[in-house]
Formats: C-alpha cells, sequence, structure tokens
C-alpha cells in the first residue's frame, strides 16, 4: 500500500488552530456532572408538564385543511362570495339513495324535506336541495340518488364541527339510505384517523425499539437512555406546539411529524450520545473525565445537526400555506427539544449512571474496550472503497439518478376526501358526486364579478354581465356557465367542465376562464378547487427558490463552521440532492403512477399533492444532513491527529457505520409504525422518507460519500488561508486535544490503493 501523501502548509491540521482552553461543551459537560441531580430533578418536572398539560394540543390544533394559498386570487374570490352570498363551501353533504325509489317518488321526497326542515337552525343555518332548489344538479343521473348541502353554524372551524357534532345523528331519512360528507365530516375523519394513528404507532413503537436498542447495545439501562430521550423530545414539543395555539393556527397534521422527529432525532441523539460515552468510560481516569469528552465530541456534533436539522424545517415557515408553516413549527420545536434533551438531560444521567449504563446486560462482550482502529468489518468495507473509489461511485451515482427519472413526469394535485379510506363515508359521497351527478356539483369553477356600483336597475351592468357569461360558455373545456346569484354589485357565475377538479386539464381550463375580459368597470376574480390549486402551485413555485437558497447557505455555513472546508458542505448537498432526487422518483413511481398500491392499500389517483414534497425536502434534507455531520465529525476528529486523509475517512467510517445504520434502522421502525396510517398522503410521506432513510444511511453514508472523499483527498480540507484563520478562531471545535487521562487510540495503518 502507498504512504500517505506529505501535507502542505495549506491542509496540515497542525496549521488548524486549538482552543487554548477547553471549549464550550466540555465545560457543560462538567459542569452537566456537577449538576447531574438537580437537571434530571427539573427534566422530571418538565416531562409532567408536557404530560398534563402538553397532550392537550390534540384539542387545539385546527382541522385538517392549510393548504390554500392566502392573498390569492382564488382565495379573494372565496373572501368576496362568503361576504356577498354567506359561505357555500358544502359544510356538509348528505347524500340520500334507494335501490327502488326515485326523487319523483313522494315517499321520498317526504323523507328528505321532512329530514331536513327538522335540523335545529342554531346549528345548521341554511340547506339546499333538489326540492328547495329546483336544480337537476341535485338529482344523479340514474335518479335514485339526491344531496342536501347544509351550511353549519360557527365562525371557526372548530364551531362548525361542534355544530354538526350536535346534528349528525339526525340527517337520517327514513326508508332511505343516508351517507354523509363534505368538509366538516371529512375533516373530522381525518382528524380522527391521525390521532388513531399516533396512538397506534407510539404503543407499537416504544417496546419494538427497546428490543431493537437492547440488541444494540447489549444492556437494558443503555437501551433505555434514547427512549427517555425521545420520550421527552415528544412531551416538549408537544408543549412547545400547545403554546404555539395561544398566538397562532397549528395544523393537527404537524403532529405526526413532531411525533415522527421527537422520537426518531431523540432516538439517534441518544444513540451516538450513549455509545461516545461507553467508549469514553475506557479510555478516561474518571466519569466525570468520560462525560466531559463525550459531550466535547458527540455532544458538539449533536449541537451541529441539531442547529442544521432546526435551520432546514424553519424554512418552511417562509411558505404562506398553514399547512407547512405548521410543520415549520411543529419540526424546530422538535429539533430544539430533542437537542436540548440530548446536550442537557443525557449527560446528567450519564453522570449520575457512571459505569452502571452497561448493567442489566445481555451479553457479555458490553464492558469489553471498544474494538481498535484499524480493524473490524466497517475498517474492512473502508478498505475496500479506499482501493476501488471509482468503481463505488460511479454505479451507486447511476442508480440514484435512475430512481429519481420517475419524477421527471410528476403530475400535481390537490387533497381532498380520496386521502381517506375507500369504505370512509366522506370518501364515498364525493366519489358519488364526482361519478353519478352532471357537471361538478361540489367543485365548479366560481367566477365572482364585482361592479362598482349595484347590478340591479343598471341596464349597462346587466348587458356587460351577461356578455361576460356568454364569453364564459365558449371557453374551450367548459360545458356551461351559469348566473347563480346577484346581491348588490356582486355577481356570482358557476362553470361546469368535465375533467376532475385536480387534472392539468381543469387548470388549463381556469386558466382560459382567467384570461376572459371582466364586463366593462368590473372586476373578475376566479376561484373554487381547481384555481385554488393553480394559486397553490403558484405560491410554492414563487417561495421554492428562496427556501433552498436559504437551506444551502445555512448548511454551508453550519458546516463549514463545524469543519474548516468549503469542499465538504459542497460535496455534502450535492449527495443530499442525489438522494433526495432517488426519494421523490420513487414515491412518483409508487403514488402517482400506482406501484405497490395494492400492498401499501391506498388507491392512486394519478397525481402528487405538492405542498408533501416541499415537506419530504426539509425533513430528509434535514436528517440527511444528521447523517453526514455524524460520519464527518470522526473522519474530521481523526484527521486533526493523524494528518491522513485516507486513513482518517477509514476510522470514521469504522466509528460510526454501526451508528448511523443503527440510527436509520430505528428511525425507519418509526416511521413505519406511523406509514400504516390509512391518510393517503401520511403514508407516502413515510413511505417516502423510509426510502431516503435506507439510501441514504447505506448507498450514500456509507459508499458514496467515502468514495468521493478518497478521490478528492486533501482537497477536502481546503479553505482560503484568511477562512481558515477564521475557522481557527470562531469555529465550532471540540476542544484543545485529548481530555486528562486520556488514553489515545493509535493512528490506523494507512489505508491507500495498492
Amino acid at each position: 500500500m502507498t504512504e500517505p501523501k506529505a501535507m502542505n502548509a495549506m491542509t496540515s491540521p497542525a496549521n488548524h488552530a486549538k482552543p487554548a482552553s477547553p471549549s464550550v461543551f466540555e465545560r457543560w459537560g462538567r459542569t452537566a456532572y456537577r449538576r447531574r441531580r438537580l437537571i434530571v430533578l427539573i427534566a422530571l418536572l418538565v416531562a409532567v408538564l408536557g404530560g398534563v398539560w402538553g397532550t392537550t394540543i390534540f384539542a387545539k390544533v385546527q382541522t385538517a385543511g392549510g393548504f390554500n394559498a392566502p392573498d390569492s386570487q382564488s382565495q379573494h374570490e372565496a373572501n368576496l362570495a362568503t361576504q356577498a352570498f354567506g359561505r357555500d363551501a358544502g359544510d356538509v353533504v348528505v347524500l340520500y339513495s334507494s335501490p327502488t325509489l326515485t326523487t319523483a317518488s313522494p315517499a321520498f321526497r317526504s323523507a328528505v324535506t321532512h329530514t331536513l326542515a327538522a335540523l335545529p337552525h342554531g346549528q345548521a343555518e341554511s340547506y339546499a336541495s333538489y326540492w328547495s332548489t329546483g336544480s337537476r344538479q341535485f338529482v344523479s343521473a340514474s335518479g335514485h340518488q339526491t344531496y342536501a348541502v347544509i351550511e353549519m353554524a360557527g365562525a371557526t372551524d372548530t364551531a362548525r364541527q361542534t355544530s354538526y357534532d350536535a346534528i349528525k345523528t339526525d340527517l337520517s331519512a327514513p326508508g332511505l339510505r343516508t351517507q354523509v360528507g363534505g368538509v366538516v365530516p371529512t375533516n373530522e375523519t381525518i382528524d380522527q384517523q391521525t390521532t388513531s394513528s399516533i396512538t397506534r404507532a407510539e404503543g407499537l413503537s416504544f417496546p419494538i425499539l427497546l428490543i431493537l436498542l437492547l440488541v444494540i447495545f447489549g444492556s437494558l439501562t443503555a437501551a433505555c437512555l434514547p427512549l427517555a430521550i425521545g420520550g421527552l423530545g415528544i412531551l416538549g414539543s408537544f408543549t412547545a406546539l400547545r403554546l404555539l395555539t395561544l398566538f397562532t393556527g397549528v395544523s393537527v397534521f404537524s403532529l405526526n411529524i413532531t411525533t415522527i422527529l421527537g422520537l426518531g432525532l431523540g432516538i439517534d441523539y441518544g444513540l451516538f450520545l450513549v455509545g461516545r460515552f461507553r467508549e469514553e468510560l475506557h479510555r478516561q481516569d474518571s466519569v466525570e473525565d468520560a462525560v466531559a469528552r463525550t459531550v466535547a465530541t458527540a455532544g458538539r456534533t449533536v449541537a451541529v445537526s441539531g442547529v442544521t436539522v432546526a435551520i432546514v424545517l424553519a424554512s418552511l415557515m417562509l411558505f404562506p400555506e398553514l399547512f407547512l408553516r405548521s410543520m415549520g413549527y411543529g419540526g424546530v420545536a422538535t429539533v430544539l427539544v430533542d437537542m436540548l434533551a440530548a446536550l442537557i438531560v443525557l449527560p446528567a444521567l450519564l453522570a449520575v449512571l457512571g459505569p452502571k449504563v452497561n448493567s442489566l446486560r445481555i451479553r457479555r462482550s458490553v464492558q469489553r474496550p471498544p474494538v481498535a482502529e484499524g480493524s473490524g468489518g466497517w475498517y474492512r468495507l473502508a478498505h475496500s472503497v479506499m482501493r476501488r473509489p471509482v468503481l463505488y461511485a460511479v454505479p451507486i451515482i447511476v442508480v440514484l439518478l435512475g430512481l429519481g427519472s420517475p419524477f421527471l413526469h410528476v403530475v400535481w394535485g390537490g387533497v381532498d376526501a380520496t386521502v381517506l379510506p375507500a369504505s370512509a363515508a366522506p370518501r364515498v359521497v364525493t366519489e358519488a358526486l364526482n361519478t353519478d351527478f352532471p357537471g361538478n356539483p361540489t367543485a365548479p369553477i366560481e367566477a365572482i364579478v364585482q361592479f362598482p356600483g349595484a347590478i340591479a336597475g343598471s341596464p349597462g351592468r346587466a348587458a356587460g354581465l351577461t356578455a361576460y357569461v356568454s364569453r364564459l360558455d365558449h371557453v374551450p373545456g367548459v360545458t356551461g356557465a351559469q348566473l347563480s346569484g346577484i346581491r348588490g354589485d356582486v355577481a356570482r357565475v358557476d362553470l361546469t367542465y368535465s375533467p376532475g377538479p385536480f387534472t392539468p386539464q381543469a387548470r388549463a381550463i381556469g386558466g382560459n376562464v382567467r384570461d376572459v375580459a371582466a364586463p366593462p368597470g368590473a372586476t373578475a376574480y376566479t376561484g373554487g378547487q381547481t384555481a385554488a390549486l393553480a394559486d397553490e402551485l403558484s405560491s410554492l413555485g414563487q417561495t421554492l427558490p428562496w427556501m433552498a437558497l436559504a437551506v444551502v447557505l445555512a448548511t454551508f455555513l453550519l458546516m463549514f463552521l463545524a469543519f474548516g472546508s468549503l469542499v465538504l458542505p459542497l460535496q455534502a448537498i450535492v449527495m443530499n440532492i442525489l438522494s433526495l432526487g432517488a426519494m421523490f422518483g420513487v414515491v412518483t413511481w409508487i403514488f402517482q403512477d400506482g406501484h405497490l398500491s395494492g400492498l401499501l392499500g391506498f388507491t392512486p389517483n394519478g397525481t402528487i399533492s405538492p405542498t408533501i414534497p416541499v415537506l419530504m425536502f426539509a425533513i430528509m434534507f434535514g436528517l440527511s444532513m444528521d447523517y453526514e455531520v455524524f460520519l464527518l465529525s470522526r473522519i474530521r476528529e481523526s484527521y486533526d491527529i493523524t494528518g491522513d486523509n485516507t486513513g482518517a475517512i477509514a476510522a470514521g467510517l469504522q466509528r460510526t457505520g454501526g451508528v448511523i445504520t443503527s440510527a436509520a434502522l430505528l428511525l425507519v421502525i418509526v416511521i413505519g409504525l406511523f406509514s400504516l396510517s390509512s391518510i393517503t398522503f401520511i403514508k407516502m410521506l413515510g413511505v417516502g422518507m423510509i426510502v431516503a432513510l435506507v439510501l441514504d444511511a447505506t448507498l450514500v453514508r456509507m459508499l458514496l460519500v467515502p468514495a468521493v472523499m478518497r478521490l478528492l483527498g486533501d482537497a477536502n480540507w481546503w479553505a482560503p488561508a484568511s477562512l481558515r484563520r477564521f475557522y481557527a478562531r470562531h469555529g465550532i471545535h471540540e476542544d484543545d486535544g485529548p481530555a486528562p487521562g486520556a488514553v489515545q487510540a493509535p493512528a490506523p495503518e494507512p489505508v491507500g490503493t495498492e
């Protein structure tokens, strides 16, 4: 094997000046040791607060929704329509059907009209049916079905839900089959499914994770520590979200992300810190030194990782949509709570336990010293990658690009009742309305026309409005345009069309409707589900570049401060793009194209909701950086000691390979259990994250990153002289060298090409 290349002054670790005193992380480790009992007591009080007050978040979050873009044309249209005509969003849609009777039957009519008339006005403000309007759109093509649209009392989603709860048992018509859908029942079902999936996943995940952690650590005591941090992270994030509800709206879906990240990151950080502490117990003279060294090394890594993940998730707050902003709130709160729990509470717990961290062991090897550098399976893998970097890198890149290719033909769609199981009543009603009734009865393209004065009594305005409706009726794809209401200076026009409301064809029709000139002197606004999706896509497209810029710049800066290199941050970003592209491609292939739909238990509709990939990007970019920081921290640590780039890569992979793959496995278990949710886009989020985790923790971090670093050589650590000096003064260092009493591990034998 070749000898390591002589390092020049630019890359020599001797030129990376070390702080003159122990780092802030080491000092904190010693403080945590001395104040360990107080910290544990405070943590218990925080856990009690989270269990008592934080868990009330389930009653305070907003119902499903939050996907529409505020301040868009479709939102302005909806606001004007509500002001002029009242809400007509179809709060509750009741489908009445009979296999024998038709709507022409007096018995059918009597059953429906008497049921609707008996509804208390205090809960049901108004309703519309075939018999109250005379409109044939309320009757199915077969004549055996009809529906009624009920507007619930209440100014907020919660108030309307309360009104619905009071009347939902009174909606059944005698002698007819009754099925209930609409906005309120759909949101209620989604909320129930979300809460149920969280409860089920938490109940299953803790015992499964405990068993896996027991196998990984070989000690019950050590296995419980990451779970304790994960549990504290969940309760703490629930408390933070509950606090946020006092000031802003929080989506119910943020609870899923909070629970997944809280448990997953808590276990990741706990696994990393506990593993390092057990190593340091064999190297240090005292428990205090072991805690201090653990926090100085693994604690620093957790801090860099946590801040990076939090900043990436904070980028979701740039979007105006409530769904994404809520995910940003929940994600940042969860990551920060997990990070603080790992850096404050876990060192105190380790200080209390000391060598007893290995107690209640299931195998004798637990108390043996760690495998020496330069040996072990991970080192042999690294040796192979170092000898043949091109042979590993090229096929992996080709595979990742191939997996990502289906994303090139992604079709964007919206979120409606089809995200529910096929047997759910709101979905059954929605599908019946779309297939059995003429023209899009609950999803028309709607145009609101606002004149400078009242329409009635003005022949010119009335004529202009009539001409406008005629022009709309001739828009390609529009099957009918009907003036459905005039109130003062506002008129409403409903347009029917053949394609589904979330299809590209429907969006094209909506765009053509918007291009039609408004009547002279008037302003026209186009709304409805189709227009709302078009506005959502526009809003996301405008914000996404700023999100990407913020994520890249923040990641680049943090990684430079952590590792003193301009090359490594760029390499990490490129690696993330490759793994995330593969994730998006697999998700498109499964959930849009319908592959594996029977196995996974969902009904594909040929589209992908655009907010979900944005959320997946933020979460998985952060988690990928998590693993990158874990790996590079150990490589940097070894490089600072030996100055050998190739040997440092091998040593870093040896020390972190097991930790990263174990952490990914545990997180896959957590996400997999949440992916059992019957809500399709929650399932899609989970499957996508699992794919990304498996690819990232195996092909990318264990093989591709080491191969690329081997090819780059000492250039991995390059930075201009001015930035090297800046890093020496202000970088996030571990400390000034091995802690007192440490037994320095021997430098690994150089690994190179033959």
